[in-house]
């Protein structure tokens, strides 16, 4: 898919970037320990804790800082560098979390720009690639009542 095949609205972006940063890592960080943080391995958690991360959504004007620590995702306020900075357009993050693109191809046609400690962009591309996509289906997500099913 080209990278002009979706345009974020420029309304929309002006908006969402003078939001302050730190209320959406909050909700960001949320969703990354409902959705995510359980199904990370043990050997990843370690190689990550304490490191500074950010995701940008370029096109949207947002970025959402944060730091695995003592058990979960936290939001953070980096001041000065991150460890690893991720940053795509809305689009493409879209694309990536449907499996629809492949990471090394964004990467490699400039729509995905990673800054900061190689190693641990690695790390974290082949940990995202290798976790199976229906874990985030509302249904693992959500209370089991909701679905008329027994909690197990």
């Amino acid at each position: 898919m080209s990278p002009s095949a979706y345009s974020f609205p420029a309304p929309l972006q002006k908006v969402l970037s003078k939001l302050p940063p730190y209320p959406g890592s909050v909700l960001f960080v949320a969703g990354l320990n409902l959705a995510l943080a359980r199904h990370l391995p043990p050997d990843t958690l370690r190689l990550l804790d304490g490191k500074k991360l950010r995701i940008q959504a370029k096109d949207a004007g947002v970025g959402f800082d944060f730091i695995w620590r003592d058990g979960s995702f936290s939001a953070a306020r980096h001041t000065g560098a991150t460890d690893l900075a991720i940053s795509a357009s809305v689009h493409d993050f879209l694309l990536l979390v449907q499996r629809k693109e492949d990471p090394d191809t964004l990467f490699f046609s400039r729509r995905l720009i990673m800054e900061g400690d190689t190693e641990l962009g690695l790390l974290v591309k082949n940990t995202l690639d290798s976790i199976d996509l229906s874990v985030f289906s509302p249904s693992n997500l959500l209370p089991a009542r909701l679905f008329g099913r027994k909690a197990g």
